[in-house]
């Protein structure tokens, strides 16, 4: 018998930076996304994820210049 498809308790983004740069499937909680903010509450997530790889690499978070819902409209 085949297992149900389980809900994921992520929502994934493909981010893109300012210097056009792009990283795919940047995963956020799908709890902290809709209401009257929609996706936005996922750029503070995703820098806070960019801010902590920037510390561990040396090198600076890059400004984020727009974040895209994989599968969904731009933003």
């Amino acid at each position: 018998m085949a297992k149900p498809a389980s809900k994921s308790n992520f929502v994934l983004f493909d981010v893109i930076y300012e210097d056009g740069s792009r990283r795919s499937n940047r995963k956020v909680p799908a709890e902290i996304l809709g209401g009257l903010d929609g996706d936005e509450p996922a750029r503070k997530v995703i820098q806070e994820q960019d801010n902590e790889i920037a510390k561990a690499s040396g090198k600076p978070a890059l400004p984020i210049s727009q974040i895209l819902r994989v599968g969904g409209k731009k933003r």
